[in-house]
This record gives C-alpha cells, structure tokens and sequence, in this order.
C-alpha cells in the first residue's frame, strides 16, 4: 500500500516544493552528537570513568544488571555534555548511535539505559551518602589527574562565588531568596584560573553566601597543600570573615577580598571624597589609590586594606571599594588582580547556558545534590578541552561555542564486519582541527610503563 505521502510504506516523507527531495528517519543510524567521541577519547586518555568508578560504591544487588554502574555514569556525564541536562532524553540517547557506541558494553554499541533505568541510577544508586561523597571529591580527582599529565600548574588562583538555582514546586530546601526574589537553591563553587570547577556544594535557599564556605574550601586546600608555587584567592564581600582570612594565611595563600563600606574605612579617605579640583571630565574617569592598615574589631590583628576611589562624569558623589589582602603589591596591580575575580561570574554562566545546571527539578534534596555534582562533571570535561592545544580559530571559544560546533556534529554511523565507521559532517570545524584536538587528547595519556 502506497504511503499518503508518496513516500512508499517506510514512513518517510516528500516535499512539495521538490518532489525529488525525500526525507528519511533512521534515528539509529544518525546522530546530532558527534562530537561526543571526541568526549569520549578525553575520558579514555585520562582515565576518567576508571577514577569515578573507583570511587562509586555498586547499591545493586542483583547479579544480571542490564546496564554497567561506568557506562550508566558516562550516559549521565555525556548526555549533559551534548545539552540533554536530565533522564527526560535517555531513551532517545540510548538507541543513538554515538551514544550507544561510547558507552556499550565493551564499546560494542549495545543499547544504553532507558529513561526509568537512568532515574533509577541517579536517584537510588547515586543519592546514598557514601557515594554523594565521592560525587563531590571526583571534581578535584579529575582535575589532578589533568594537571598531572601536563605542566600548566606553575601556580593556582581560587574564585568562591554563590550563585541562584530557582525551584519550582515544594522541593526539599528550596525557600524564597529576598536577593535573588525567588525560591531557590543557593550552590557554592570554587573555581580555578583555568575556568575548572574545584568543588561544589548545593545549599538551601535562604542562606548566606558565605554559609559552610570550609565544606567546599577545605578540600580544595588540601589538595594543593603540597604544592610548592604560588597559590591565591579572590572573593566578594560576602566572604569578608577573619575565619577565612587566619584560614588562607595559615596555608600561605596571598588573598585579596572586597570589604563592604562603613563609616570607619570611610574616614581614613575622607579627604578623597571631595570632589578633585579643576573643570570635571566628561569623557575620563578621574582614579585613585589609597593605602591603610585597619582592624576591625572581630579581628585579631590588623591587616592591609586598599580602597579605590573613581570620580565618574556626570555623578555628584565618587564610587568607593575596599579589599582587604596581605599581598604586597602596588594598589593598582592588586585592584587588578581582584577585579578579574569577574571570571568566576563568567564561568558559572556558562554552566548555566551550555549545561544548564539549574535544571535541579527533583524533589528529594539530596537527589537533586547528585545532579549537580554530576553537572560539574560534565562541565570539568569541556573544561578540560578548553585547556588543551586547540586549534588557533578555537582558542578563544566559549563552552556554548564548544557545545554548538564541536559536540553537536552531525554524525552518520557505518557499521562493517570489523568496524565501526562515524562519516562526520565538515561545517564549524574541519577534518585537520579534529586531528588537531585528538593530537592534544592523546598526549594526555600516560606514559608507558618499562618493564
């Protein structure tokens, strides 16, 4: 029986503005996520799924499981890498192509988890303390493992920086944010300067920025404890407490935090605060550097603190900051340094826009923990490319950037007796910026082991 479409009985289609044209579905054939074996071949280099597997306790009791405790947690990592934020894809993703080829058995494209089998994982296996614990240490695990197959760790600069995960619904500890003017989660992040997620912790809504700052610093700072180079830290004003200060100076990091504004900082630069003499700019930003040593009172001594004070066209009153830092530089190359801490903002944008991390839509609390440590991941991974040798045109590219043109590539699989084939499509990124990138994934690996 003809198709009504004029298409015989296969359910493909015709078009009407070219009946030569046909459009066909064969949905294990194709996928739109080819770039992912370029994901792939990064795990692989580094060993990444072996250290989260390691790290992961099996819950299953049965001794038939469909689908291996590492292939579902790579289904989970790669399905957000390519922008699938949670299972509502999964059982699309597991009859794709590249999705069924990275993470099959044996890498024998099997059929990956369906969309129940992937809620199960997540919220059963994955949501027991011992393993939200490892969750939340695979992050510093997988960054250095990353450091130690290359030299970029001369030094390591430290961002902390809150940020808004709205919430819909009645979801365990999510409450109304007067800052953020909605209910919300309330995570925490430390990033390095390389734009990799050190730690992460997810918190109830209506807490302070700075709340439980050890839970996530901590780590982090015993990380790096023996690294002998120099190590920095950047903060907002929320995380102004001497705790933190006594903290970073006892592990000998130089610090440079913003102060918030009272009357007592305020009256060591009293004499900047009248407006300069001579006609006001309209076009320059007239601005100066002060230098003090103060000692609030929850101190316990007194430290350097640098306030910049900015007369603006066209404003009656100047625009003042204060930070406070035991670095011994020029007021101006510390003011510097601090204001970069401006990339940390960035990087958790880009969680949000090419991972969409926000997206925490369980109702368990601790479920919706496991997803964002999983997030995280997912976000280290692109991290990581970005910190390889990329090719010159890709450089500069964001994480969107890298989701849009590289992981969401056309991808037609060929399958042979003894092969496997994946016919790319050639639009943003060519055949040589892939060799490329897979020359700098491949001197990752570790060296070879003499007998």
């Amino acid at each position: 029986m003809a198709h009504p479409m004029g298409a015989g009985s296969r359910g493909d289609f015709r078009l009407d503005f070219d009946r030569s044209v046909r459009l066909e579905f064969r949905g294990s054939q194709l996928s739109s996520d080819g770039g992912l074996l370029l994901m792939r071949e990064l795990d692989e280099a580094l060993g990444l799924s072996n250290l989260a597997a390691a790290s992961l306790s099996e819950t299953r009791k049965g001794r038939n499981c469909t689908h291996l405790m590492k292939g579902q947690l790579q289904q989970s990592l790669f399905g957000r890498v390519a922008s699938y934020e949670d299972v509502n894809d999964a059982e699309r993703l597991s009859r794709d192509p590249v999705m069924r080829q990275i993470v099959g058995k044996a890498g024998q494209g099997e059929q990956g988890a369906s969309t129940s089998q992937m809620g199960r994982f997540e919220t059963q296996v994955l949501s027991t303390a011992d393993n939200r614990a490892a969750l939340a240490g695979l992050s510093g695990q997988w960054i250095d493992r990353f450091f130690e197959r290359t030299d970029m760790l001369s030094s390591i600069t430290l961002d902390m920086d809150s940020s808004v995960s709205p919430t819909h619904g009645n979801q365990e500890g999510t409450v109304w944010n007067g800052h953020f003017k909605c209910k919300c989660y309330h995570p925490l992040f430390v990033f390095n300067q390389f734009g990799m997620l050190e730690c992460c912790s997810l918190r109830d809504g209506n807490v302070h920025s700075a709340h439980d700052w050890q839970d996530v610093m901590e780590p982090v700072l015993e990380r790096y404890a023996a690294h002998d180079i120099p190590k920095f830290f950047r903060g907002d004003a929320a995380f102004a407490t001497p705790v933190l200060y006594e903290r970073l100076e006892e592990a000998s990091y130089s610090y440079a935090i913003r102060l918030k504004k009272n009357a007592i900082l305020q009256s060591y630069i009293v004499h900047r605060l009248t407006r300069p003499v001579g006609r006001p700019s309209k076009t320059k930003v007239k601005r100066f550097y002060e230098d003090f040593e103060y000692q609030a009172q929850s101190w316990d001594r007194s430290r350097r603190v640098i306030a910049k004070i900015e007369w603006h066209p066209d404003e009656l009153f100047p625009r003042v900051g204060f930070i406070v830092t035991n670095m011994t530089g020029e007021p101006e190359d510390v003011t510097k340094f601090y204001n970069q801490r401006g990339k940390a903002e960035q990087y958790i944008k880009e969680g949000k826009y090419a991972l969409n991390w926000t997206r925490l839509s369980c109702k368990r609390f601790c479920d919706n923990d496991v997803r964002l440590q999983l997030h995280a991941l997912a976000y280290n991974m692109m991290a990581f490319v970005q910190a390889i040798d990329l090719p010159e045109p890709m450089t500069d590219w964001s994480l969107t950037s890298l989701q849009t043109k590289l992981i969401k590539i056309g991808a037609r699989m060929v399958r042979h007796a003894r092969t496997v084939i994946f016919q790319l499509a050639e639009v943003a990124v060519s055949a040589p910026m892939v060799k490329t990138i897979l020359a700098s994934i491949h001197r990752l690996r570790a060296p070879p082991i003499c007998a």
